[in-house]
């Protein structure tokens, strides 16, 4: 008996251990993507990773293979910031889109959302469950846009971590509210950084023209 419950709590450290670590690397991903460190990508893959284990190892499933699908957007953005870092002077670009691409694109995002949620509603006992569909789906959207260098990518988390703030905290899981907290903070000050490199490679370019 107190070999099994020796066992129990040396699980349960090890386990909080992983989801520490994961949480520091996951941290150190959104301040290197602020800073355009390729380096981001390496960090978003080990810790995607750990979360992935943490989440298979507590029985859920879906967050589990979401943060698959991290690990393979963290090996797509090493792939596509490794491939601009090639090219002469785009290393440190940053793109753009029109609002008509992304109010199409905010529009599709939405109603994945919603048949998300409809599925999340009525076949499971999930809580906010069309809340939390959006901030899934969004979520996937944005990560993909991190990788495509988009400036607009940092708007889009604003709004997912703040609106993960609410849930968490009306699921009273304080730990993740502050995490989301910090965060938001990270997204808006990433927004303006790269925003003021997108100003000036538009000035830069205007006067080659």
């Amino acid at each position: 008996m107190n070999e099994l419950l020796s066992k129990l709590i040396a699980d349960w450290q090890l386990l909080h251990s992983i989801e520490l670590v994961a949480t520091v690397l996951a941290i150190a991903y959104v301040l290197l993507a602020l800073k355009q460190s390729i380096w981001c990508w390496p960090a978003a893959l080990l810790s995607t990773l750990l979360f992935t284990h943490v989440m298979w190892d507590s029985a859920l499933l879906s967050d589990a293979l979401l943060h698959l699908y991290y690990a393979g957007m963290a090996l797509y953005g090493w792939w596509r910031w490794q491939q601009l870092k090639q090219q002469p002077g785009q290393a440190h670009t940053v793109f753009e889109w029109a609002w008509q691409r992304h109010l199409l694109l905010i529009s599709l995002t939405a109603m994945g959302g919603l048949a998300l949620g409809y599925l999340m509603a009525n076949y499971t006992r999930a809580d906010f469950a069309y809340l939390d569909a959006q901030t899934t789906a969004f979520s996937l959207v944005a990560t993909w846009l991190v990788a495509k260098k988009l400036l607009s990518n940092w708007l889009y988390w604003v709004v997912i971590d703040a609106v993960s703030i609410f849930i968490y905290a009306q699921k009273h899981l304080y730990f993740l509210t502050a995490l989301f907290m910090l965060y938001t903070i990270i997204a808006v000050v990433g927004y303006f950084a790269w925003r003021s490199h997108y100003q000036l490679q538009l000035t830069l370019h205007s006067k080659t023209l």
